[in-house]
């Protein structure tokens, strides 16, 4: 009750901190004729006088109105886009390490311009992570235009670089990449034994688009650098399968919820019996078992076209959950991938051992700041918070919404929800 009628009279936090960021767009339009006023020349020199108040010691925040002014006339000129408030409020927002949640349509990719141009001029890196190769490379090249005009050097990181490629696009002020690429090249970093070998520079700040994609719904996959294992293993992998195919229903218990399987008591037996021992579960079988347990998931929990594909050059291919494609070069660790193999009749690669690994969760919290921008963040707000210590902001739309949009609906079955969609 006390914090309703106090929501009131002060409003919302959210509503708080709009009202902040308004004060500041506010100062920033009042700079605008004093911008427009300026030649080319005299705009593009206010990104080294910006430089040298930060090492006479002033901060990122006591620069931020002139920059962003700087930034937008500079937009207008060579993009011939012009900054929105709201575009200006979710600038601020990414700066100072929060989520801007902005609906599709709004220009996020030119809101992030704001705070990268900003903080690229501390000359210490600012990531750009995308969910793609093809959003890296659209969104850099698209803006790399304004960057330059203002004196800041873009890369670009994409797939099949060459390190001496990567180092120079690192070194660049502003970098746009994937996530996938930051993380494999972090994890290179760390196996080089000369520190020249470094493509990454110190993990600054990380403006994140799609930001409820990559660091929830995929930050617990690891990224994992392989090397090959010398040891022969190709023929056990044949035998666990064989023996697999040969079991009931009753001689194993599966959770397909958490993907689990493991013997039961007659599958105990039975693995006794097929291999010859007295106990399966002795110290020196514990090889064994874990041969049956990779045969045991490949058999009965990893699904042929759905978890992975068999292309017409007899690979295993895993697909992606979250785009549907396949990814090439990745593999599953721990024995899983020549497992499948096995299962498939395909050739039997080498094993792998893991070399490096690490989470996107582990990977973006190292960075000095993070923040995001996504149309949906509000609903995962409690794990951006919990995880990351992010919160998320919701920004007006520049104009008054005209779609109507309709509460979620939840449904039991996907039976259910086709029959609905079918009515509808």
């Amino acid at each position: 009750m006390l914090t309703n009628i106090a929501k009131k009279i002060f409003g919302s936090r959210n509503d708080r901190l709009l009202k902040q960021y308004r004060k500041s767009v506010a100062k920033i339009n009042a700079l605008e004729k004093q911008m427009q006023a300026l030649s080319d020349t005299e705009l593009q020199a206010k990104t080294a006088e910006f430089k040298q108040r930060l090492a006479d010691g002033q901060s990122l925040d006591d620069i931020l109105v002139e920059a962003f002014a700087v930034c937008r006339e500079a937009s207008s000129r060579v993009l011939g886009m012009r900054h929105f408030d709201v575009q200006l409020i979710g600038g601020m927002v990414l700066h100072n390490g929060k989520i801007a949640e902005m609906r599709t349509g709004e220009g996020k990719t030119l809101v992030a311009t704001l705070a990268v141009y900003l903080n690229a001029l501390s000359g210490k890196g600012v990531h750009v992570v995308t969910v793609n190769d093809y959003l890296a490379s659209r969104d850099a090249s698209i803006m790399e235009p304004l960057y330059n005009f203002l004196g800041l050097s873009v890369g670009v990181i994409v797939a099949d670089l060459q390190p001496f490629e990567r180092q120079t696009a690192y070194g660049a002020d502003i970098t746009y990449g994937t996530n996938n690429e930051f993380g494999f090249d972090y994890l290179r970093d760390n196996m080089v034994t000369d520190q020249y070998d470094k493509v990454q520079r110190e993990l600054n700040f990380a403006v994140v688009d799609e930001v409820d994609s990559i660091l929830i719904d995929e930050a617990r996959t690891p990224l994992i650098v392989s090397g090959a294992n010398a040891v022969e293993t190709s023929q056990l992998y044949h035998m666990a399968d064989h023996f697999v195919k040969s079991l009931d229903k009753d001689d194993y218990i599966i959770d397909i919820q958490s993907k689990t399987i493991g013997l039961s008591d007659s599958g105990i037996d039975k693995a006794e019996s097929y291999f010859k021992l007295e106990n399966l579960y002795d110290i020196e079988n514990v090889a064994l078992t874990h041969f049956i347990d990779n045969a045991l998931r490949a058999n009965y929990i990893m699904l042929l076209d759905i978890d992975y594909v068999v292309s017409e050059e007899q690979e295993i291919l895993i697909v992606d959950q979250f785009t549907g494609r396949t990814m090439e070069g990745r593999r599953y660790s721990d024995g899983l991938h020549q497992a499948i193999e096995a299962k498939e009749g395909v050739p039997i690669q080498d094993e792998t051992k893991t070399s490096a690994s690490i989470t996107y969760q582990n990977l973006f919290r190292m960075y000095k700041k993070l923040s995001g921008m996504t149309g949906t963040g509000k609903t995962e707000e409690e794990e951006f918070r919990e995880i990351y210590n992010i919160r998320v902001i919701p920004i007006p739309t520049n104009r008054p919404v005209q779609r109507i949009d309709h509460p979620d609906l939840l449904f039991a079955s996907i039976e259910a929800k086709f029959k609905a969609v079918v009515e509808d």
